[in-house]
């Protein structure tokens, strides 16, 4: 049968067993999957069984198939692109959505998925100190996003309908949206599928002056020249904990900025907003204020297995009026009535998830104290980290070290012909390559940088020392064979 809860109950402690043995057995794993590409083709039928085949027969292809073509984002040894959380609490919260199965687009095809969503949601935002125009009791709200890119999109849509409803739709071709170069690449696709012109989308110039956090005065001066030149200014996003280095753009005077000149200011906070519930990192978004909206990845940092990004805006309307559908099948007397919160109408597709369950358990079985040790832990680890590349003159750090990320980088040879950025790939290479470590890389100011973001819930100090260790070893061999 489909479903009888005997046979569930049976399957689900074999795979809780597997899984937990997984967890066991994690760092016997190579972090970085070593195969090739189209090596599970060779490995599996090609076509459909007609006749079912047993659990274990399943298990042992995961084992022996599966497993060897996953990269484990939840090794203690991962230190590539941010975290991507997962905890027993996390795990258990997919496990009830994932039983209960609803698909809560609306208030009334699951009450308590709406309302849930509603108070945690609330609940994070109180938290965070956000202000009181983020929270369900006034016009804004919170709503769970799969990612920061949908994220994004959303609120981007809103601002460029608001902006048309005020100047007229002929405008769309001279619409503006401002960020700095540092911004997630997640901003140019929102632009590119919300129909702006791809020339208009300014990825304003960064360098290490400003720690490659966005300049006021660059984002002035642009602003003006475009005004000048026939355009409308319509949106600015901000970050705080860019991508490649964990840049902090300045949300006060940027927030001033976009007030004036009557921009939708949108904050990306995927990755260190999580910190920011700590007291001693709430201060990296103050001018969250002056934002329209707000954006942060619970699982990156959060302990919420993915998916769970987290938007809040100040104003519901502007979502409702851009994404909201109202077809005769959908109509009830709640909705109707405009008694309740419909989350179909703040997102891009109809069918959602109970995801709140996930991100209420994590909040209730860690609890904010437990939350913010995790985020410390990992933040303390990485400034070990960063002692240790300054002990090693070979190698530099190349950016502040604001929260649990370190960009640093081997010195190269006197003759080195590009700066030592071929001595870095190669390092990053051989380091991925023994299995015991993986970690990714950026460019910052031209300059090929590693990467080292410790997030992983598993890690430990011996983990770091260990892939300090392979750094150390791997860059004395490339050096001496240069």
């Amino acid at each position: 049968m489909p479903m009888d809860a005997e046979q569930l109950r049976d399957h689900a402690h074999k795979m809780v067993d597997f899984i937990a043995d997984y967890y066991k057995t994690i760092q016997t794993f190579p972090v970085l999957s070593q195969v090739q590409p189209g090596y599970l083709g060779k490995l599996l039928p090609d076509s459909a069984p007609n006749y079912p085949d047993s659990l274990q027969n399943v298990l042992n292809d995961v084992q022996e198939k599966i497993l060897p073509g996953v990269t484990h984002w939840q090794s203690p040894n991962y230190f590539a692109y941010f975290p991507s959380n997962s905890s027993i609490a996390g795990f258990l919260g997919e496990m009830l959505s994932a039983g209960l199965n609803i698909v809560g687009f609306s208030w009334i095809t699951s009450p308590a998925a709406t309302e849930l969503e509603t108070i945690v949601l609330d609940w994070l935002a109180k938290a965070l100190q956000l202000p009181d125009d983020f929270y369900s009791s006034g016009q804004g709200g919170g709503v769970i996003q799969g990612t920061a890119s949908e994220a994004v999109l959303v609120v981007l849509v809103a601002a460029r309908d608001k902006i048309l409803r005020r100047v007229g739709r002929s405008a769309l071709p001279k619409l503006v949206m401002y960020a700095s170069d540092q911004t997630h690449s997640a901003l140019q696709k929102a632009c590119q599928i919300a129909g702006l012109n791809p020339e208009l989308c300014r990825l304003l110039k960064t360098d290490s002056s400003t720690n490659y956090a966005l300049s006021p005065d660059v984002l002035s001066e642009a602003i003006s020249s475009d005004i000048a030149g026939g355009l409308v200014p319509f949106f600015l996003c901000a970050t705080v904990g860019t991508t490649s280095s964990t840049a902090i753009d300045p949300l006060p005077a940027l927030g001033k900025i976009a007030k004036t000149n009557k921009l939708w200011f949108h904050v990306d906070a995927a990755y260190a907003g999580s910190a920011c519930v700590c007291p001693e990192y709430r201060h990296c978004i103050d001018g969250v204020e002056e934002a329209d909206s707000f954006n942060m990845n619970a699982h990156k940092w959060f302990l919420t297995n993915f998916d769970c990004s987290v938007l809040w805006v100040k104003d519901r309307s502007s979502l409702i009026q851009s994404l909201s559908t109202n077809p005769e099948f959908l109509k009830n007397k709640a909705s109707q009535g405009n008694m309740v919160i419909d989350y179909k109408d703040w997102q891009i597709p109809l069918g959602r998830r109970f995801r709140s369950l996930k991100l209420w358990m994590v909040l209730r079985l860690y609890g904010l104290e437990g939350l913010r040790s995790h985020i410390r832990n990992h933040i303390e680890m990485a400034a070990y980290f960063e002692e240790l590349v300054g002990q090693d003159t070979r190698f530099k750090v190349i950016a502040p070290r604001t929260f649990s990320l370190v960009c640093f980088r081997l010195l190269p040879l006197l003759n080195s012909e590009d700066h030592g950025n071929k001595l870095n790939s190669d390092l990053l290479d051989s380091v991925n390559s023994t299995g015991n470590a993986f970690i990714t890389h950026t460019v910052l100011s031209g300059e090929y940088v590693l990467r080292f973001a410790v997030g992983a819930p598993l890690t430990e100090r011996k983990h770091v020392d260990m892939a300090w260790q392979i750094l150390q070893d791997k860059a004395t061999a490339l050096l001496e064979s240069s």
